[in-house]
């Protein structure tokens, strides 16, 4: 996820001061486990030790089975031959690969191990795979500040927040089109088509249609009726 810094919380006060070496491990098994830590990816990082009693949420967090909060996707992604002659200058083995990279290759660079787009008149655009973009989407068309903006105005968003990657666009139409309420509350009817009322005259005033309403109050001269005259043309 790309944290270098991290804060670490535990009710165990041996594994506190193991970790933090102040502890001499006596067993095999935990002599093993501080020889693989991962701590030492972070650039900095505190363990501290905190009474049983106020660790009792983690702990029903910890026991509880539940699916993972973060799922990281590994596959390969467009970004990947760009970041490799970024990081590495290490250029594709394909001909056409690498023609494509080196035309693009100008218009990116790194920030903070991240990959950015140069823009005329934009920002820098931060790089995204679809699986990123794709909660990007979510998060403007129906999130907590979320609108239910059309395809154009979603795509316009994405990129003024500082996202961007190649099937924005597209990735926005489909957004939208699976939306239920743009559906639903779209300006365009989504109704079944009806068959059309059919013209009975060719053209206005040839036919007329006449109706009566009765009884009125009586007005001026004794009238209680009234005729109702509509042109079948226009209506």
């Amino acid at each position: 996820m790309g944290t270098k810094q991290i804060q670490i919380f535990s009710d165990s006060q041996l594994v506190v001061h193991q970790v933090n070496q102040e502890f001499n491990d006596k067993d095999i098994s935990m002599t093993v486990y501080l020889q693989h830590r991962l701590l030492k990816t972070f650039e900095a990082y505190r363990i501290s030790d905190i009474p049983r009693s106020k660790n009792s949420h983690a702990d029903v967090l910890a026991r509880t089975k539940a699916p993972p909060v973060c799922t990281i996707d590994h596959s390969p992604t467009w970004m990947d031959p760009i970041l490799q002659v970024l990081q590495h200058q290490k250029l594709p083995n394909d001909p056409a690969e690498e023609r494509r990279v080196r035309y693009h290759l100008a218009r990116y660079l790194i920030i903070n191990e991240a990959l950015y787009k140069r823009g005329f008149s934009l920002p820098y655009l931060r790089r995204l795979t679809p699986e990123e973009g794709n909660y990007v989407l979510q998060e403007i068309h129906v999130g907590i500040c979320g609108n239910n903006s059309g395809t154009r105005s979603l795509a316009h968003k994405a990129i003024w927040q500082g996202c961007f990657w190649p099937s924005l666009h597209t990735d926005a139409q489909t957004f939208t089109q699976k939306c239920d309420k743009c559906q639903r509350f779209a300006n365009i009817p989504q109704l079944p088509a009806k068959p059309l009322t059919l013209m009975v005259t060719p053209w206005s005033f040839s036919q007329w249609g006449l109706d009566l309403i009765r009884p009125m109050p009586e007005g001026k001269g004794q009238v209680k009726y009234t005729v109702v005259t509509v042109d079948y043309f226009t209506k």
